[in-house]
């Protein structure tokens, strides 16, 4: 017969945090449990608790039952804390509920949360997941690759993000998403390879940089209010950065690879900042009238090239009785 005070303690945290980050709830379960058990005593989190002075026996495991099955023995003769592995233990969960129910006076269990990923924290995961691919015994698809090779595959990923997102398709944004980031990780794991090269933690690095001093109004002592005032503010500060480039050359900076009403529109978006007045001849040649309903998607508040995709979606895939 079970002692009605024996309790099973899981203990789950985030393998993405360094170990021994835990709360005040968890260090207290662990000093006043009798046993501490985990299945790898080389896992960083037991090691982190040893290092504490708390002792952590060894319960190494073949099935997610024989593990329910020992650690519902060890509670017989008191309270057990179990330390959850980094894989969190498959089956684990569904296999110490079985084991509950066919006794008739089980043990109190409770899972006790120790640590919490911070937002963005399966970005690590992801690092981790692109540094396997590339290091030896990883993929040789992935390992032969280079910036090159890739950047047809970076253009594409945008490009189908951008459908996705005019579609409407949530879901599928976050597919699309997905596979953009994957070309930033697959480049920045590439360069990690290069002399001189870069990893992504420059990569991410540079971006925070650029944004906190792009942003002095949330960041510093600017005063831009509203969204017009930001852009005249990003620009300058941008045109600051590569003082080398032409202010005069309204197209300097801007990818020739882009869509030309995308490059129409960043035109006219400058030409606007800096006072430059256009007009347009409705018997001017094809080119220039094309500019003006460019102009004129502007001013509605609309994009000609979305609008463009979006009409030729239509076409494509008519409406059906």
């Amino acid at each position: 017969m079970s002692d009605a005070t024996s309790l099973l303690t899981v203990l789950v945290t985030s393998p993405r945090l360094p170990a021994g980050l835990m709360s005040r709830d968890a260090w207290t379960a662990l000093e006043a449990a009798e046993r501490v058990l985990a299945s790898d005593l080389e896992d960083p989190l037991p090691a982190a608790i040893e290092v504490s002075g708390i002792t952590v026996t060894a319960l190494p495991y073949d099935s997610p039952a024989e593990a329910a099955r020992a650690l519902v023995d060890a509670t017989r003769s008191g309270s057990v804390l179990w330390v959850g592995s980094p894989d969190a233990d498959p089956g684990l969960t569904d296999a110490l509920a079985e084991e509950l129910t066919r006794l008739d006076e089980p043990p109190q269990i409770e899972v006790l949360v120790g640590s919490w990923d911070l937002p963005g924290a399966r970005l690590l995961d992801a690092v981790a997941v692109m540094d396997a691919l590339r290091s030896p015994g990883g993929c040789p698809w992935d390992a032969e690759q280079t910036h090159e090779s890739l950047a047809k595959y970076l253009l594409e990923e945008a490009h189908e993000t951008v459908e996705a997102i005019e579609t409407g398709d949530t879901e599928h944004v976050a597919e699309e998403l997905g596979d953009v980031l994957l070309q930033v990780l697959f480049h920045a794991r590439i360069a990690a390879d290069e002399d001189p090269g870069f990893d992504i933690d420059d990569v991410a690095g540079a971006l925070v940089e650029k944004l906190i001093r792009r942003h002095p109004h949330v960041f510093g002592d600017g005063d831009a209010s509203t969204p017009d005032e930001v852009e005249r503010s990003w620009e300058q500060i941008k045109a600051t950065e590569k003082a080398d480039r032409d202010e005069d050359d309204l197209l300097a900076g801007i990818p020739v690879s882009l869509s030309p009403l995308l490059i129409a529109e960043k035109v006219l978006t400058r030409a606007a900042r800096r006072d430059i007045q256009l007009t347009y001849d409705d018997k001017a040649d094809l080119g220039t009238r094309l500019l003006a309903l460019v102009a004129e998607a502007r001013a509605a508040g609309t994009s000609a090239d979305a609008a463009l995709r979006a009409v030729l979606r239509q076409i494509a895939r008519p409406a059906t009785d």
